[in-house]
């Protein structure tokens, strides 16, 4: 689904790459958490994913189609929310979504059915026709997020997602992105809030310096640490980000 080769991203004269020599592979119906400190290269990352930057070299491919070379057909199979949506403040919702529908080519019958399912499951069926202005921050990443999923895209990429939602909101979300996968989609997801991953993702990768220095499974994570089997995945990002320093 998500296939990324020797990607590399410097940004103006710095000779130091945001990114360096990064290559993952990231199946169908798979949660795959992106981790790293800050400024390690994460939002950079996404971004060349999604085609708001070009890569300097590598290469992106999205459900078989190359970011670069076949950007329509790319953007066309994935959604994303960044970390803080900046979202028309002048239109409702409910203009926000069905702009957001016309985009994708999503039929009336289809659009109508999950914009429904989804504001009902983050209680943002009576604030539809509000001007997205008046929204609080955490009602704008609601839905920022539902206008991500009326497409149905095969691929799912955020950006801090938790970020501003409440504990319902954020268990709500945690089932949604499990559905997602169930049903063949594909969910990838940078955060913070690393126990979060530890219990929600397939597999992890973790980024640090532009670098990617550890990627799997819990298993084959915690066989990279120094104490086994025992290491939680905080304990094992701190100990491998910090031999890198």
């Amino acid at each position: 689904m998500l296939e990324i080769k020797n990607l590399c991203k410097s940004y103006g004269d710095s000779q130091k790459k945001a990114v360096d020599n990064l290559s993952l592979l990231v199946s169908s119906g798979e949660i795959f958490g992106f981790i790293g400190p800050n400024g390690a290269g994460k939002t950079t990352t996404i971004k060349m994913i999604t085609g708001l930057l070009g890569p300097d070299e590598g290469s992106i491919v999205v459900n078989g189609y190359d970011i670069v070379k076949e950007p329509v057909q790319a953007k066309a199979s994935m959604s994303y929310v960044p970390d803080n949506p900046e979202m028309f403040s002048k239109i409702t919702g409910k203009e926000y979504l069905s702009f957001m529908a016309d985009v994708y080519g999503v039929s009336d019958e289809d659009r109508n059915k999950r914009a429904l399912k989804y504001l009902e499951l983050f209680d943002l069926t009576s604030v539809i026709g509000n001007l997205i202005g008046s929204y609080s921050r955490g009602m704008r990443q609601k839905m920022a997020i539902v206008g991500a999923l009326i497409s149905k895209p095969k691929l799912l990429i955020l950006d801090e997602p938790m970020v501003g939602l409440d504990p319902k909101s954020s268990h709500l979300f945690k089932d949604i992105m499990n559905e997602h996968c169930s049903n063949g989609g594909t969910v990838f997801f940078s955060t913070h809030v690393l126990d979060v991953a530890e219990r929600l993702c397939h597999r992890v990768g973790i980024i640090n310096k532009g670098r990617l220095i550890a990627e799997g499974n819990m298993a084959e994570l915690r066989e990279k640490s120094r104490e086994g089997d025992v290491e939680s995945l905080e304990n094992i990002f701190l100990e491998l980000t910090e031999d890198e320093n």
